[in-house]
């Protein structure tokens, strides 16, 4: 079975239960041999806040050294990011997997009526895919409600209600004190069952709880909240034996309360599984619990927010967290389903000075033209109206000033269709014969009849996206119509799915395809924005003043370290450190990198003031001679004094993990090194499952990137590592470097470090014997579009990427 039909499988199972119950999600894992029974399970319900409050829990968990699985639910891209172990969301082969093991019975169970919903398949596959990987915990979020949700089967550890409004009243009850009573239902059999309602609600929930811990203004738990600082909120948190201040990367007050909750729960998991949970484990984690839609600044000139606000009680909290933010004017891009109360939702939010109401792809939306008489009936003003979000967000940011605000909200459907705005990538893909066109096909799910019939149409210019079924139609009407072609993938025209697209064609017909999709609707004219960028259509060179701006520059790595695993020791005085940079710049290196922390595997951490006094002098000395500098470092005090001292760069290998380091590069202005690690410093043991792995960590390294965005550092300083060796094996570093110049999607100049790596053992050469292979590896990086090598061999670094630049055009090039 391929991906693709195992997904429309799934989505082809109805959506609500002929009758309320547990018994279809029970049948189903008992056919799954009960997955769910060994697994220390953390259940969150609650109308608001649910989703955020199950990161905060997992990330505070994951920050304790624990092993986590994570249930949420809708998705913004793809139905396997609804569940996530350590952070990655299930492999498509998984999913596969489960539909083959399932499907049979879910079969015969239709025959009779009793077959599950989508949502109750999909809590099963999570449950079989946490115990399959053997979490130490799986956090889940509830559905609906709590006592007939199927996450309910488990038997928790610690749960909570985050809090309760009138909401699918038709199920739940027409009152926040009998939806509180059935929320409640998640409250552990012999536990202490963890809540931020008040009122009518929390009489309701102790009405059915035994014991309740409550959080928030005279709860056990006291909550404060700080303002927000940026793009985060300060919380101060407390109970009788403990206090909390950090910050958090979700903006409002109701995030402090949020914060309490998810602390509360992991604390009761740790004591449980008696792990230990510091006080700086619990503030890290919250600090680095990013969930995307919820009060997501995507930009600052204009403020562009997003926020999945669904009901009239989050809209309020979302007014609430917009009047933190100063601004002028208003721009609301409104979309909503149908089932929710729209007028109670206006009403909520701020009066906006201007409207314009969409409607999400989605079956279940309210009609643009519903929701615009509501707004004109609460606002008084004249509502535009377009069937789409993406072109009602664009309309929107073209009517904004720098000043203004731009918010879109109503729906998390209504988010993630504007969020591609931010996060779609549009990936150019190596076609030179059959056998690639072949592979990029089946990278993009075309089925396999269709693989065979485009196969030999793909040797051109080829692109591969990610749109809704509506644009997918439309690409490949114009792009036919122009005598290219377009492969849409296998799954079905799902509402709630984006669909992979491969688009084929010359570099003129493609010219052709923007022009002509530009004055076209339904959001094909920022697609053919990012389709002009990723071609390079626009003939737009960046020049910065970068040595990488318009070649490949040469990065020399200079190891102040006596452990590192190529040349630990042999620079360790300041003298020989700087002795060696002046030695590489007789070579023409373009950049030194400095690092103070060995990351081979096994390494021990190195205390921030001995990492200082490793790399601070030697970067003082650096600064007064003719080379940028980089600080190779995870941590922001170290990037702070290493700037200070002189540095022009920061190479985070851990990706912007520390909390802070993102405020700091945001604070100095500089170009930052991001790579996708798994682990930093690698641990030999760790085993890390890919569907593609060049995929894979563009998908992940995306969110990286956003996350440095909304610190306040712009995306032409963001430089981006696929970090072979870090949780790759030696196939899959290879692959990244066959495909580097998929990186290009992310918009951001792309490093390759691979010197003197294990990848090398693959064609022969051991630890000692790799030097050969280091440089022609840097030839092959600079062809397939590598911005910088980062290497400890300069000299032949420097001719082999000088020579696959004279190859590529040898009329132009000239030496400096």
């Amino acid at each position: 079975m391929e991906f693709h039909d195992a997904a429309n499988f799934l989505f082809g199972l109805r959506r609500y239960p002929p009758r309320p119950g547990l018994a279809a999600t029970e049948s189903l894992l008992d056919h799954l041999g009960d997955p769910h029974k060994d697994l220390t399970v953390v259940q969150v319900a609650g109308s608001n806040g649910k989703g955020s409050t199950a990161r905060m829990t997992e990330s505070v968990l994951r920050e304790a050294g624990l092993d986590v699985g994570l249930y949420t639910s809708p998705h913004l891209d793809s139905v396997r990011e609804r569940i996530r172990i350590n952070g990655r969301r299930v492999t498509e082969r998984a999913l596969t997997e489960y539909v083959e093991t399932v499907r049979p019975y879910i079969l015969d169970r239709a025959a009779t009526g009793a077959s599950p919903t989508f949502f109750e398949a999909v809590t099963g596959l999570a449950l079989w895919a946490f115990a399959r990987n053997e979490v130490d915990v799986a956090v889940l979020e509830v559905g609906i409600g709590g006592r007939y949700d199927a996450t309910s089967v488990t038997d928790p550890v610690a749960s909570a209600v985050t809090s309760v409004t009138l909401e699918h009243t038709d199920v739940l009850g027409d009152t926040v004190e009998a939806i509180g009573r059935d929320l409640a239902h998640v409250a552990p059999a012999d536990g202490r069952l963890v809540t931020a309602a008040d009122g009518d609600a929390l009489a309701g929930i102790e009405a059915q709880a035994g014991e309740v811990v409550r959080v928030g203004d005279s709860g056990a738990v006291e909550v404060s909240y700080g303002g927000r600082t940026g793009v985060e909120s300060r919380v101060w948190l407390s109970g009788s034996d403990w206090r909390v201040e950090t910050a958090v990367p979700l903006v409002g007050t109701h995030q402090a309360d949020n914060a309490g909750v998810a602390t509360v729960l992991a604390r009761q998991v740790s004591s449980a599984l008696d792990v230990d949970l510091p006080t700086e484990t619990i503030e890290r984690g919250l600090r680095t619990a990013h969930w995307p839609g919820r009060f997501e600044v995507m930009e600052r000139e204009p403020l562009a927010v997003l926020d999945g606000a669904h009901n009239p009680g989050a809209c309020e909290r979302l007014a609430g967290t917009l009047d933190e933010f100063d601004y002028d004017d208003l721009h609301l891009v409104f979309g909503a389903l149908a089932d929710k109360d729209h007028r109670g939702m206006v009403e909520a939010l701020p009066i906006p000075d201007s409207v314009v109401a969409c409607r999400p792809d989605i079956d279940r939306a309210e009609d643009n033209a519903v929701l615009a008489a509501v707004v004109e009936d609460v606002t008084g003003l004249e509502v535009e109206t377009t069937s789409d979000v993406t072109d009602a967000l664009a309309n929107a940011l073209a009517r904004a000033d720098p000043d203004d605000c731009v918010l879109v909200c109503g729906s998390l459907y209504t988010v993630r269709e504007a969020r591609t705005r931010w996060s779609r990538l549009d990936v150019p893909k190596a076609v030179d014969d059959v056998a690639d066109a072949r592979q990029a096909l089946r990278e993009a799910h075309v089925t396999e009849p269709g693989v065979y019939r485009m196969r030999g149409k793909a040797v051109h210019r080829t692109l591969k996206t990610r749109v809704r079924p509506r644009q997918a139609q439309y690409l490949k009407e114009e792009l036919l119509s122009l005598g290219g072609e377009c492969a849409i993938s296998g799954l079905n025209d799902q509402d709630e799915e984006f669909l992979d697209v491969l688009l084929m064609g010359t570099l003129a017909q493609f010219k052709r395809l923007t022009r002509k999709l530009d004055a076209q609707p339904y959001g094909l004219g920022p697609l053919a924005d990012g389709i002009s960028s990723a071609l390079s259509l626009d003939d737009g060179d960046r020049d910065r003043g970068y040595p990488w701006d318009d070649r490949t520059a040469v990065m020399g790595i200079l190891n102040v370290t006596p452990d590192s695993f190529h040349d630990g020791g042999e620079f360790e005085t300041t003298e020989r450190a700087v002795a060696r940079a002046e030695e590489m710049m007789a070579d023409d290196v373009d950049i030194v990198d400095v690092g103070g922390e060995s990351t081979r595997p096994g390494a021990d951490e190195v205390p921030v003031a001995d990492e200082c006094d490793r790399v601070v002098p030697v970067i003082e000395r650096l600064a007064d001679l003719d080379v940028m500098v980089s600080i190779d470092t995870r941590k922001a005090a170290v990037a702070r004094a290493a700037l200070d001292a002189g540095a022009d760069i920061v190479n985070d290998v851990s990706g912007l993990a520390d909390p802070e380091m993102r405020f700091v590069v945001a604070e100095y202005d500089c170009p930052v090194v991001v790579m996708h690690s798994i682990d930093a410093p690698v641990d030999p043991g760790t085993e890390v499952d890919y569907d593609d792995v060049v995929a894979d960590t563009l998908r992940e390294l995306r969110e990286t990137v956003l996350v440095a965005e909304r610190a306040g550092i712009d995306r032409e300083n963001v430089i981006v590592d696929p970090g072979v060796g870090f949780g790759k094996d030696r196939r899959e570093s290879f692959a990244m470097l066959g495909r580097l110049g998929e990186f290009r999607a992310l918009g951001c100049p792309v490093l390759f470090g691979h010197s003197h790596k294990s990848m090398f053992d693959l064609v022969g050469r051991d630890a000692d014997e790799r030097l050969q292979a280091t440089v022609a590896a840097s030839a092959v990086a600079a062809e397939r579009g590598a911005d910088i090598v980062r290497v400890h061999d300069v000299a032949g670094t420097v001719a082999a990427v000088r020579v696959s630049e004279v190859a590529s055009d040898p009329d132009t090039f000239t030496i400096e």
